[in-house]
C-alpha cells in the first residue's frame, strides 16, 4: 500500500480545518502536517491561441522577430526583463503582476509546449489539450477527468459522502468541459456564483423507478440532481465565509475582472473548507488575427489588454492566497489550444501557430524558466511554426508526479502511456526532488547535426545522462516526420543516423530529450 492510499483508508478527523486521517499515533501525528492529501490544482485556460512570442519575449532574437513580425513586435525598450535570463528573455510590458511573481520565486515558464503534428482548428487542438491525446486520437475523457475517477474511481456513486463531502473539481464561469469529464460522467460542477437556486433534495425521490434499462438511467440522473443539490449547500456555505483578503483583485470594467471573480471565487471556496481538487477558470479573445495591437503603439491593444487582466488577475489571487495562508496548498497553471505563428499578418495579427510558453505559479514551483528562447530560423516564413521543446503532457505528468503525489504507474494510467516528468514543482515530501536546471543547458550542446546543411542523409550525435531518450525530427510547421530514438540509453554519448531524402527540402527541427534535459537544433535539407 502506498502513503496516498494508507492515508485514504483510514479514520477521519479534522485538525486546523484541514481533513486529516485518525491521529492516534505519532506516525499520524506527522502525517498529519502534510498537505500531499489538501492540494489543489487551478487550472487557468486562455480560449483563442495565446501569441507567445508576444508574451515571453525573446529579447537574443530580437533583430530577426523585427523583421518577420514588424506588424505587432514589442518595442524592445519596453519588454519587463526577467532577472536570471542574462537579458535575454522579458515579458510583455502590460504583464507586471506576472513579473512581481517572477520576482518573488513563485512563477515557472515553461517554453516551447506543443505536441508532435499540432492540429489548428480552434475546436479540435482544446480538445486534444483537455484530454491529453496525441493529433491523430479522438478520447472521451479528459486528463482531469481520468486522474479524479483514478482517486475516486465510484463516483458518482456513493458521493457526496465523509471522506469526499465536497465537489471533486468545480469550474467557475463556464461549463465543465471534457477536460473534466471520464466516460462521459462530469466529475465536476459547473457554476457562475456561489448562489444555489434549487431545491431538488425532498422531490426527486417521489417515484419509484422501473426495473429496466430506463430505469436505471432514471435513477443515475436522479443521482446527479440529488448530488448538485447537495454541492450547491455545501458550496453555499464555503461561500458565506467570505474570507478574501486582498484589494488587488481587478473590478468592474478593469481588464481581467471577470477572470478575477472566478479566481476570487476559488480563494473564497478553498478558505471556506471545500476540499475540491481541481478549480477550472478561463479567459476568452485570444484569437488575434487582426487589430492585435494598436497600430501607433505595438504595447497597447486587445493583446495587451488580455496579457494584463490575465497577469492582474493571478497576482491578486496569489496575493489573496498569501493573506489567508494557503499559498503552500495552490498550485496555478495557464495554456492555450496552441500559440501563434512566427511572422505577423497583414491585418496587424497573428495566425494558429503551435508551440506556446505555459505559467505555472505558486509557491511550490521551482522558479526560473525551463526551457530556452525559441530559434528563429532566418529562412522563416508564412508556415514556419516554432519548435516544440517539450510534449504538453509533460508538464501533466509532472503535475500529476510531483504535486498530486502519483506514482509513475499511476501517472501512466492517466496520461494513457509514459511521458517524461520535468523538474516544475517542489515535490515535497512526495518524491525525492531533482536539480532544477534553469534554461535546461541552454549554454551545452547536448545534439550535433553534421552535416549541416545536408542533402537527403545526415547524423545526428547526441549525449545521454541515463535513462529515456526520445530523439524526434519536425517539419517546419510542427509535423513528427520522424522518431530516430525513443528508449533507454545508457549514459555518454551516442549518434544515430537521419535520412530525409523522400522529405522536401526547407528547414527541420531535431528536438532531444532526456528526463528533464530537452535541446532542439535547427537543420537545414537542401538541394
Amino acid at each position: 500500500m502506498n502513503r496516498r492510499d494508507f492515508l485514504r483508508s483510514t479514520t477521519l478527523a479534522t485538525v486546523g480545518g484541514m481533513a486529516v486521517r485518525g491521529m492516534s499515533s505519532p506516525l499520524m501525528a506527522a502525517l498529519a502536517n502534510s498537505t500531499v492529501e489538501d492540494r489543489v490544482l487551478v487550472v487557468v485556460q486562455l480560449f483563442g491561441g495565446n501569441d507567445g512570442l508576444n508574451t515571453v519575449i525573446p529579447l537574443d532574437q530580437y533583430s530577426l522577430l523585427s523583421g518577420f513580425r514588424s506588424q505587432v513586435i514589442i518595442p524592445d525598450t519596453d519588454v519587463l526583463l526577467l532577472s536570471g535570463t542574462g537579458n535575454a528573455t522579458g515579458l510583455h510590458p502590460a504583464m507586471s503582476g506576472l513579473m512581481d511573481l517572477w520576482n518573488d520565486d513563485k512563477l515557472t515558464i515553461v517554453q516551447g509546449v506543443g505536441y508532435p503534428d499540432p492540429n489548428y482548428s480552434h475546436f479540435r487542438a482544446t480538445d486534444i489539450w483537455e484530454t491529453g491525446s496525441g493529433s491523430d486520437t479522438v478520447l472521451s475523457s479528459g486528463w482531469g477527468g481520468r486522474y479524479l475517477n483514478l482517486e475516486y474511481p465510484n463516483y458518482p456513486v456513493g458521493f457526496p459522502n465523509a471522506q469526499m463531502p465536497d465537489p471533486l473539481a468545480i469550474r467557475i464561469g463556464g461549463p465543465v468541459s471534457v477536460g473534466l469529464q471520464h466516460m462521459g460522467v462530469n466529475m465536476g460542477i459547473a457554476i457562475n456564483n456561489t448562489n444555489d437556486p434549487l431545491n431538488l433534495a425532498g422531490n426527486i425521490y417521489l417515484d419509484p423507478v422501473s426495473a429496466d434499462c430506463s430505469g436505471g438511467k432514471l435513477d443515475f440522473v436522479r443521482t446527479v440532481q440529488r448530488q448538485a443539490d447537495l454541492y450547491g449547500d455545501v458550496i453555499e456555505a464555503a461561500a458565506q465565509l467570505g474570507c478574501n483578503q486582498s484589494t488587488l483583485y481587478p473590478v468592474g470594467n478593469q481588464p481581467g475582472a471577470e477572470l478575477a471573480q472566478a479566481l476570487k471565487i476559488v480563494a473564497q471556496l478553498i478558505c471556506g473548507g471545500l476540499k475540491t481538487k481541481i478549480y477550472w477558470v478561463s479567459m476568452t479573445g485570444f484569437d488575434t488575427h487582426a487589430q492585435q495591437v494598436d497600430s501607433g503603439d505595438h504595447t497597447t491593444g486587445v493583446h495587451a489588454t488580455l496579457l494584463q487582466g490575465l497577469s492582474d488577475a493571478i497576482r491578486a489571487f496569489q496575493d489573496d492566497l498569501y493573506l489567508l495562508g494557503l499559498e503552500d496548498r495552490v498550485l496555478g497553471m495557464t495554456f492555450s489550444e496552441f500559440g501563434r505563428r512566427i511572422m505577423s499578418n497583414a491585418s496587424g495579427g497573428t495566425d494558429h501557430g503551435s508551440s506556446e510558453p505555459m505559467f505555472l505559479f505558486g509557491t511550490k514551483v521551482l522558479p526560473g524558466m525551463l526551457g530556452s528562447n525559441p530559434v528563429i530560423d532566418p529562412g522563416t516564413t508564412f508556415n514556419t511554426n516554432l519548435a516544440m521543446q517539450y510534449d504538453y503532457r509533460s508538464v501533466y505528468a509532472s503535475v500529476l508526479k510531483d504535486w498530486f503525489c502519483l506514482d509513475q504507474a499511476e501517472v501512466d494510467q492517466v496520461l494513457l502511456s509514459t511521458y517524461q516528468s520535468l523538474a516544475l514543482v517542489d515535490p515535497d515530501d512526495c518524491i525525492a526532488a531533482s536539480v532544477h536546471e534553469a534554461n535546461q543547458g541552454a549554454g551545452e550542446s547536448i545534439i550535433e547535426v553534421l552535416p549541416n546543411p545536408f542533402v537527403e542523409h545526415t547524423v545526428i550525435r547526441y549525449s545521454s545522462h541515463g535513462g529515456r531518450v526520445v530523439l524526434q525530427v519536425f517539419d517546419e510547421q510542427g509535423h513528427l516526420v520522424r522518431t530516430l530514438v525513443n528508449d533507454d540509453r545508457p549514459p555518454g554519448g551516442h549518434q544515430v543516423g537521419c535520412d530525409l531524402g523522400d522529405m522536401p527540402t526547407g528547414i527541420y527541427y531535431c528536438r532531444l530529450q532526456n528526463n528533464g534535459r530537452q535541446q532542439v537544433k535547427n537543420m537545414l535539407k537542401v538541394r
